[in-house]
């Protein structure tokens, strides 16, 4: 007794396709996670913990300065067109400029950054290139860098922002 039946060819079983589907899921999958992570960049990663901890103390240091001087002030935003207003603990701020650079929660590259020029003891103006919306954190320094004051705030604001000193400890 012998059974002619032909055999379908490989491709055509089932059973091959059932077995062999996981392991060339893998693989391609693996694949794609190995190609996404060579082509994108590591932004959030740094090798030099050392530097980076310096830089961290040395950004402690520049709040406490801007603490010590009692920094103050407000800052309007209207359109494309940016007033700051900033005292100190002897009053009216005088700086020949200051420099205040947004930074995008999410997208580095939509930070920007204002250099104000001085109008008047304590007043400053600036211009934006472009309209903007949405949650920023700020960072507003001297010429010398040697103080900053920062925080967040939502653009547009229908009110002045306060600008504020504070310590480490308080964020």
């Amino acid at each position: 007794m012998t059974d002619n039946t032909p055999v379908a060819p490989w491709y055509r079983q089932p059973w091959f396709w059932f077995l062999t589907i996981f392991p060339i899921a893998a693989i391609i999958s693996g694949m794609t996670i190995l190609t996404v992570g060579s082509i994108l960049s590591p932004s959030m990663v740094t090798d030099d913990y050392s530097r980076e901890g310096r830089g961290i103390n040395m950004a402690i240091a520049r709040d406490q300065k801007a603490l010590d001087l009692g920094l103050k002030g407000g800052l309007t935003v209207d359109e494309r067109s940016a007033r700051l207003t900033l005292e100190s603990k002897e009053g009216a701020a005088d700086y020949p400029y200051l420099v205040l650079n947004l930074y995008h929660p999410t997208m580095s590259e939509r930070d920007r950054t204002i250099q104000f020029r001085r109008m008047a003891a304590g007043e400053y103006t600036g211009n934006l290139i472009e309209d903007m919306d949405g949650r920023w954190y700020y960072d507003l320094q001297g010429p010398d860098n040697d103080w900053r004051v920062k925080g967040e705030f939502w653009l547009p604001a229908s009110d002045k922002i306060a600008l504020k000193a504070t310590s480490a400890t308080q964020g």
